[in-house]
């Protein structure tokens, strides 16, 4: 695209030569003449007067510190990221039908879907408009898939789910398997039949190898313009607000209601039946075991060192309740000697 194409598009004041052709985005430091940056940090003002970037994206406070074409917006990182889209050269997921597929007769599918190699779409299943889904996709019975959305490759979608327009669902991913229910008769597992759903909004975005566990009785609920990354498990009954952002390999468990705009970082960890408030921000694992009602910043766990500290550190983690005892003792003592010395 031309420079004045991409600033007409992003809505951005154009520095330089618009008719520079922009082939791809790229690293600032080690962009060429056809390629387009971004500076969000001004730290790097040196790598911005030294960066052979045929564009930059950047702040009108940045300007003076580079020397070529420049777009400036409020925030350059947002303005990449739409750049970014319209120079996506990533390919289809899917193109036409595959002979392969199997479609049953009375599933209905959209305009100019895409189906993939062995795609399985199970009875009474809805399939919108300009859909696409990857080889191996399996859509269950009575499942709905809104217009836009595309599904990588070995995904499974089970019986009456819902996901919406415009979602984005990665490989191995999947989608309303049975919610962890059971009861315990002596010592003998009973499986409770998990009769919820998941619904999906739209705008939805869903990482590799993440499970969302279909609801006990009510559904699991995913709200529009969530992102959830690899590896993470959702567990039934989950409910998650709009605009919520949740790291890979973090384990929510059940009937646990994030607000929205939330931030969790990797590898955190929700007990079930709590609640986490809206404009909560949750650092990488974290161990979350209580409802949380403020908004703010929470934090756990114990940062990573020597070896030979750690070990120090965990012996005397074991004396604490003797510690506290004796402290406790001490605090008594204290506290007659000064009653003493007052009479």
């Amino acid at each position: 695209m031309q420079l004045q194409e991409i600033a007409s598009a992003i809505g951005a004041q154009l520095v330089g030569d618009g008719s520079l052709e922009i082939e791809r985005v790229a690293n600032l430091k080690t962009a060429g003449p056809h390629e387009i940056s971004f500076l969000s940090d001004p730290h790097y003002h040196e790598v911005l007067s030294q960066t052979q970037a045929g564009c930059v994206i950047l702040r009108e406070t940045d300007l003076p510190h580079r020397q070529g074409s420049a777009l400036i917006t409020k925030d350059p990182y947002v303005g990449f990221a739409k750049v970014a889209q319209l120079l996506d050269a990533t390919p289809a997921i899917a193109s036409g039908v595959a002979q392969s597929a199997s479609i049953a007769p009375d599933a209905k599918l959209g305009a100019h879907v895409a189906i993939g190699p062995h795609v399985c779409i199970a009875e009474g299943a809805e399939i919108g408009d300009e859909v696409q889904l990857g080889a191996n996709v399996v859509i269950g019975p009575h499942a709905k898939i809104g217009a836009g959305t595309k599904i990588y490759p070995n995904v499974s979608v089970y019986h009456d789910c819902t996901i919406g327009e415009q979602c984005l669902l990665q490989s191995g991913a999947v989608i309303g398997s049975d919610g962890f229910g059971y009861a315990n008769e002596q010592g003998v597992w009973l499986k409770i039949p998990q009769q919820g759903r998941v619904i999906i909004g739209n705008k939805v975005e869903i990482g590799a190898g993440t499970c969302v566990d279909r609801g006990a009785i009510d559904d699991t609920v995913i709200e529009d313009n969530v992102i959830i990354d690899n590896l993470c498990q959702i567990a039934h009954n989950v409910r998650i607000g709009f605009g919520t952002a949740i790291a890979g390999s973090t384990t929510i468990a059940g009937s646990v209601t994030i607000g929205k705009y939330c931030i969790i970082g990797g590898t955190t960890v929700l007990n079930g039946h709590i609640s986490i408030c809206d404009g909560v921000t949750i650092s990488g694992a974290t161990q979350v075991m209580r409802t949380i009602t403020e908004p703010g910043v929470y934090s756990s766990g114990i940062p990573a060192q020597p070896n030979k500290g750690w070990r120090n550190m965990i012996a005397k983690m074991f004396h604490l309740s003797e510690m506290y005892h004796k402290l406790n003792e001490l605090d008594r003592k204290v506290a007659k000697l000064a009653e003493r010395q007052a009479d």
